[in-house]
């Protein structure tokens, strides 16, 4: 698909990883649209960005926002399905004897935030897509987490969940000509990054990756791109991590 002119829908654009991705397919002629629940970084957008203060998880409220951009622009041609939140916890912590075992509610809602999101936003923008008959794409950003990381259960159980929705859909999908894909980077220096691990990790990370350092935003970004540029790429999960496996 060319990105010149098309629709874009990015979660979770207002800052981090979603700002670099939406300010690089706006760099490729796109007409970008974020939503955030970050209402104050939403306001330090730039003019030619569109921003929504969205919540991902109410479904009701993501087809209302979904619907009425698809009205005003007359379609969506493409959704990035960035928002989420990452969340490192054990299973079991011998240091904490009160509460040693990883809490269910923290469970639950990395889950709905990493999951449920994605499986929320994206039903409502292929509605619009399937009635306005748009042949659009749908990409992902999951994780090299996904292959199960220590000390992430809830994070790593949903972004393996993004993997097979990502893989389901481009089956079903694709008969209406549109197309799913995800991105799975490794660590990225990121603020959440840098805010989930500690220094010591980082620098573990760091010394088993191959290149010897984190990722850069924008390196994402170009893999994003890259699955939508390419119409013959459905159902892919690209690794972006520089060369490290967990």
């Amino acid at each position: 698909m060319e990105l010149e002119g098309a629709v874009v829908l990015v979660t979770g654009g207002a800052k981090g990883l979603g700002l670099a991705i939406a300010t690089h397919l706006q760099g490729q002629g796109a007409q970008l649209i974020v939503a955030d629940l970050d209402a104050e970084s939403l306001g330090a957008l730039p003019e030619s960005i569109e921003g929504h203060v969205l919540d991902v998880t109410c479904p009701d409220d993501a087809r209302a926002m979904v619907k009425e951009v698809a009205e005003r622009h007359g379609r969506i041609d493409i959704l990035v399905n960035n928002a989420g939140v990452i969340h490192s916890e054990p299973m079991v912590n011998i240091l904490n004897p009160a509460e040693m075992m990883h809490d269910y509610d923290r469970f639950r809602n990395s889950i709905t935030a990493n999951l449920d999101s994605v499986f929320i936003m994206t039903a409502a923008t292929v509605e619009q897509m399937v009635l306005r008959r748009t042949k659009g794409v749908i990409v992902n950003i999951s994780s090299i987490s996904a292959s199960g990381n220590e000390g992430q259960t809830a994070y790593s159980a949903a972004k393996a969940g993004v993997n097979a929705m990502t893989v389901t859909w481009s089956k079903e999908l694709g008969r209406f000509g549109i197309r799913c894909n995800a991105v799975a980077p490794g660590f990225i220096g990121t603020g959440s990054t840098h805010k989930a691990l500690s220094d010591t990790i980082i620098e573990h990370i760091q010394s088993k990756t191959p290149l010897r350092r984190l990722g850069h935003a924008v390196e994402v970004a170009k893999a994003v791109t890259a699955l939508i540029d390419n119409d013959f790429m459905n159902g892919a999960v690209l690794n972006v991590n520089g060369g490290l496996t967990i």
